[in-house]
């Protein structure tokens, strides 16, 4: 082996230990973000939000029906209401998913172009040393 072919194994070698250093990294980071957003405590509050809804749905039915301290109507709009409140905290939470997913997606884009370049680099060189 040639002293350029020994030092050309150093340096690739070096890139390759860096692009490992940096994926550990961005590994670290991505495990520190899902357990954010995912985590236990996430759907504990979830279920917990859950619960409360379907109790304050439930008493008010069970209200209605024994002692009629509310109309009809007024006890058919709160309820409407309850639930409307319940779909935009599910909407939202949903968007909370689907900006996660795109950054994700982003972030791979990312590292693909990177690597897609640095491919490219390798290949002139190789090329260029031929």
């Amino acid at each position: 082996m040639s002293e350029n072919e020994k030092r050309h194994i150093d340096e690739s070698r070096e890139d390759l230990l860096q692009e490992i250093e940096e994926f550990e990294r961005e590994r670290e980071q991505l495990k520190e973000v899902l357990g954010r957003i995912g985590g236990r405590t996430f759907s504990k509050r979830d279920n917990w939000i859950n619960i409360a809804f379907l109790l304050i749905i439930l008493i008010l039915f069970i209200l209605e029906l024994t002692t009629h301290f509310l109309p009809r109507l007024i006890s058919l709009e709160l309820g409407v209401l309850l639930v409307s409140i319940k779909i935009v905290f599910m909407i939202h939470s949903q968007q909370k998913v689907n900006h996660f997913e795109f950054w994700i997606l982003n972030s791979i884009e990312y590292r693909m172009n990177e690597t897609s370049k640095m491919v490219r680099r390798m290949a002139r060189k190789i090329e260029g040393d031929s």
